[in-house]
């Protein structure tokens, strides 16, 4: 028998001493090597299942053990290595793991007592070497050089990092910042953690290996000889947290960790980003060179425990290290746990006997992965102690319930890691098969909890971190955009490379929806130049030789274009206010894709599109103006009827004359009451058209108009001031009325109370759309006012009296002396001068673009109506008299103007009276002008004009009143009802 061979291979990362130590194993029949990591275990354990079959090939960790029965070789973590079995063979990773003040007692214990039969290895780094010769003289020790170099490259930005990088932080706040910036601006990157299952972080791993992400994002999890085809290191701090307090990390961790760049042969680089600041100068050179301070003192705790008793374990865990060169490390957490229940009077006494104590210290070694800083880990550790000392086992339905709460994919990723620590805690409690009934049943569920939570888990960091598209599509870029694969489809999608990153509209390339911020759309663009470049002067043509009916306006007066096969319109150019309001200019909007000469191609098509739109919609403005260019008299009215695009609102009794008005007539043009317009010009094409061009020019968005066939409608709350009378709409109190409606309306009102009150047609608020109680506010706005007739004496019968119109009185001053018919107008109410006409409201002409306010007996503004003037209705129905001179001298005028006045003269007590009862301050209603009453149209008297009045909105008073003079007029309704009672009496 020979003394086993103790051999310690030492040197930087990237030496290939792991892959030496799996080749001796191997070549030996039996053998254990332990890992730092669970990981680490498994992904060794595939590697000798490859070789071995896994009929021979054990795995054994705190919460996985796969121990067939042939198992010759053993892949483990240091903590779990089974030194009871007696095997040719034993390594330990990572031995410089020792001097962790934390896990580096249970290293020690394997550097001091754990050998093979024939041989063992250590392998870790050269800073052990002089505490390693010291306390295992007999052992070999072997230095093995780096196979490549490792050069620092200094600070990075993130943007800047090169392909295959993997970048180091220090906690889970830092990692996912750093992972979200690489998303946004790389594509996606792979993230390693501690706290991450093994099957998440092989999933991960792998995706990076993959090359479906190109970065890698980790703590310094990713130093304990994880296998990454890694180029540069990119440190984004150099301070962490161990566990107690913050602190910087050494140069031999900093080497751990940044040695992962380089793979075999191939050179690796480390540095910091951009965040970080620079790493010292001496510690570069460390890293580069790989001299560091050999260690000073490991940590050690005792392992020859006496069980006997509670306090004699907790006095073995206590002791000091029995030689120099070793050191008492911190507490462990199942020491920690120890000393808590044995605080607990009824742990201690249940904890009596060699048994119970082996038991509760077994209990305490549960490991804490959730590491929540409380007691709840102390409590189930003492509630396993308990059911195992009091029922022999652990209840199956107590683990079961646990793993199924545990088992759930809901929540974020903190979430998710957390749960994935409570199952590794079960998981390793369903290792022990003497601690449960049905422990292979238990193993089962809790390692299908934990696969479930942590697909889920990859599923989340993938989703959150990783944008596939971008990832294949930053590659490929880098490669070369000749090597790209692009098309646009007939709908304006543009693919590239399989992935679709966008759309085209018109002539603009709009990112993928799902592109969330602008660094991704960069790349987006980036990669779809190459197709749009080809793909835009196609468009150019396509667009030059597109029908009319391809472009619209829309209502933020910007040209659109339905391209085809697309699915929508899009916008191509905009308007700009011109020389005249019809021909506004027009302006492509700015593509970078879409060079001058094109440019100018796109707007001489818009433009005759434009000019040809014009044409049709303001075909009747076009044609009268053609009509009036041989009168002199109509073309002025014909120019300011250009320049509000075929209706000007205000009335045009002042301007015009009846035998312009005439003319106008006959070449389509309306001089109405409330505007100057062409009829035509109101339906809904030219009126939209109208609407685009105003809004340009009043620099909005056009507001919606109402829809075709409406005779009136609520006055819209977003309609600007002047809109609606420009639109063609006249405010008549609570209400619009259609232009068209209104003249209409107002001129058989005017004609029919040319002389006086007349019965009101039956029909005027239908055809006015208003209701009953609106009426009278509408028609007073209109010019006219509802009269009651006086009620008959109380015994009357008979049909009710019709509801009265006529036209709003007004009472007019003129400089000089007054005439004896005007004096005798005053006096009987009508206000009508010696052989005058009836009177008719006056038009209050608004600023241009306004309405007037819908304030009662305020005449509204709007647009006009084809029924034309009262002039025009009475020149057409009455034959046209003998001219009066200034005066009205005409004696047939005096006599009608007596008549008229004698049977006004009831109303001298109305008027008064309305006068008398209007408060301070109270609105009198429209201007009125200064010709006499009678003529339905009211017009101007020659003499100057002087205050306006009117008798308002006053309440309704009956109409009928004792006749002064020569009686009422025997032909009059009135008196056909007197005559009618006086029968029936």
């Amino acid at each position: 028998m020979f003394a086993s061979r103790v051999k310690a291979v030492l040197g930087p990362t990237n030496t290939g001493k792991t892959h030496l130590a799996i080749t001796r194993l191997l070549a030996h029949s039996s053998g254990i090597i332990g890992f730092p990591l669970r990981l680490l275990a498994r992904e060794n354990y595939d590697r000798m299942v490859a070789v071995k079959g896994e009929r021979h090939v054990a795995l054994i960790t705190g919460e996985e053990k796969i121990l067939p029965p042939d198992a010759k070789w053993f892949a483990c973590t240091v903590e779990a290595m089974p030194l009871d079995r007696r095997v040719e063979f034993v390594a330990v990773d990572e031995i410089q793991l020792c001097a962790d003040p934390d896990r580096g007692h249970v290293f020690t214990d394997r550097l001091l007592n754990a050998r093979g039969l024939v041989e063992t290895m250590f392998l870790g780094a050269e800073t052990i070497r002089p505490l390693l010769q010291r306390l295992i003289p007999q052992a070999e020790v072997e230095s093995r050089p780096r196979l490549s170099q490792l050069t620092y490259a200094g600070p990075a930005k993130l943007t800047r990092l090169p392909a295959r990088s993997a970048v180091v932080a220090f906690s889970a706040g830092e990692v996912y910042a750093i992972a979200e910036a690489i998303r946004r601006r790389r594509g996606g990157c792979a993230v390693v953690m501690g706290r991450l299952s093994p099957r998440t972080r092989n999933a991960q791993v792998e995706m990076y290996q993959n090359r479906e992400v190109d970065f890698l994002v980790a703590t310094d999890a990713i130093g304990m000889g994880l296998n990454m085809n890694v180029d540069h290191v990119a440190f984004a701090s150099i301070q962490k947290f161990d566990g107690h307090r913050p602190r910087q990390l050494t140069a031999q961790e900093a080497a751990q960790i940044g040695g992962r760049a380089g793979r075999g042969m191939r050179d690796g680089t480390f540095g910091v980003t951009a965040d970080c600041p620079p790493l010292p100068e001496d510690m570069v050179h460390k890293i580069e060179n790989h001299h560091f301070e050999p260690l000073t003192q490991l940590a050690w705790r005792n392992s020859d425990l006496d069980l006997s008793s509670l306090d004699a374990l907790l006095t073995g865990l206590s002791l000091p290290p029995p030689r120099p060169g070793l050191a008492r490390g911190n507490d462990a957490t199942d020491h920690i746990t120890l000393e808590h229940l044995s605080r607990d009077a009824d742990i201690r006494k249940l904890a009596q006997g060699r048994a119970r104590v082996r038991l509760l210290w077994e209990a305490c070694q549960i490991p804490d992965f959730r590491k929540l800083a409380d007691e709840s880990h102390t409590r189930f550790c003492a509630r396993v102690f308990r059911h195992l000392v009091e029922d022999g086992n652990l209840p199956a339905d107590w683990a079961a319930s646990q793993i199924r709460y545990l088992d759930n994919t809901e929540g974020d990723l903190d979430t998710l890691m957390a749960r994935l620590a409570g199952i590794r805690t079960w998981t390793y409690v369903a290792a022990r098969s003497d601690w449960l009934k049905d422990a292979n049943a238990m193993q089962e569920a809790a390692r299908a909890a934990e696969d479930h939570v942590s697909d889920a888990l990859h599923e989340r960091l993938t989703a959150r971190f990783v944008d596939r598209r971008a990832a294949h599509l930053i590659r490929k870029l880098d490669e070369g955009e000749e090597n790209l694969l692009s098309a646009v489809a007939r709908n304006g999608e543009v693919t590239v490379e399989g992935h679709v990153v966008g759309a085209v509209k018109g002539f603009l390339f709009e990112t993928a929806a799902d592109a969330e911020d602008e660094e991704e759309r960069k790349v987006m663009l980036r990669a779809a130049r190459r197709a749009l470049r080809e793909e835009m002067p196609r468009r150019v043509a396509a667009l030059e030789t597109a029908p009319d009916d391809a472009f619209s306006l829309t209502k933020f007066q910007r040209i659109a274009w339905k391209s085809e096969g697309a699915d929508e319109a899009a916008e191509v150019a905009k308007l700009k206010p011109g020389a005249t309001p019809e021909k506004p200019v027009i302006e492509p909007i700015d593509s970078e894709f879409v060079d001058g000469a094109d440019r100018e191609r796109i707007r001489a098509k818009l433009a005759a599109w434009f000019e040809a739109l014009v044409a049709r919609d303001f075909a009747p403005l076009i044609e009268a103006e053609k009509k009036a260019e041989e009168d002199a008299e109509l073309r002025g009215h014909l120019f300011r009827l250009r320049e509000f695009l075929g209706l000007l609102p205000g009335g045009t009794e002042r301007e015009i004359t009846p035998e312009i008005r005439a003319k106008l007539k006959a070449i389509g043009v309306r001089a109405g009451r409330f505007a100057l317009y062409i009829p035509e010009m109101l339906k809904p094409r030219p009126m939209a058209l109208r609407a685009q061009l105003w809004a340009l020019k009043a620099n909005q968005a056009v507001p919606e108009l109402p829809g075709g066939g409406l005779v009136s409608i609520t006055p819209p709350r977003d309609w600007p001031r002047g809109f609606g009378a420009t639109m063609g709409w006249v405010q008549a109190g609570p209400m619009l009325v259609r232009l068209d409606v209104a003249e209409r309306i107002a001129g058989e009102l005017g004609h029919l109370t040319r002389r006086a009150a007349a019965a009101l047609p039956v029909d005027v608020a239908s055809r006015l759309g208003a209701k009953a109680d609106t009426l009278p506010a509408v028609l007073t706005a209109l010019g006219f006012r509802l009269v009651t007739p006086e009620p008959l004496a109380e015994d009357a019968f008979g049909p009710p009296a019709p509801q009265l119109v006529a036209a709003r009185r007004e009472e007019h001053h003129h400089r000089g002396g007054r005439g004896e018919g005007q004096r005798r107008g005053d006096r009987n109410r009508g206000g009508q001068q010696r052989g005058g006409q009836g009177n008719a409201p006056a038009e209050a002409k608004p600023a241009e673009g306004g309405e007037a306010p819908p304030t009662e007996g305020a005449t509204a503004e709007a647009a006009g109506a084809e029924a034309g003037t009262p002039a025009e209705a009475r020149e057409a129905r009455q034959p046209r008299g003998p001219r009066r001179d200034e005066r009205g001298g005409q004696r047939d005028g005096q006599r009608d103007g007596q008549r008229q006045g004698d049977r006004g003269g009831q109303n001298r007590g109305e008027y008064r009276g309305d006068r008398g009862n209007r408060a301070p301050g109270e609105d009198r209603g429209p201007p009125r002008s200064g010709r006499s009453e009678g003529r339905p149209g009211g017009g101007y008297g020659n003499g100057p004009r002087r205050d306006r009045r009117d008798d308002g909105p006053a309440t309704p008073r009956p109409v009928f009143e004792p006749a002064r003079g020569k009686g009422p007029d025997p032909d009059s309704p009135f008196a056909v009802l007197a005559k009618l009672k006086l029968g029936k009496s």
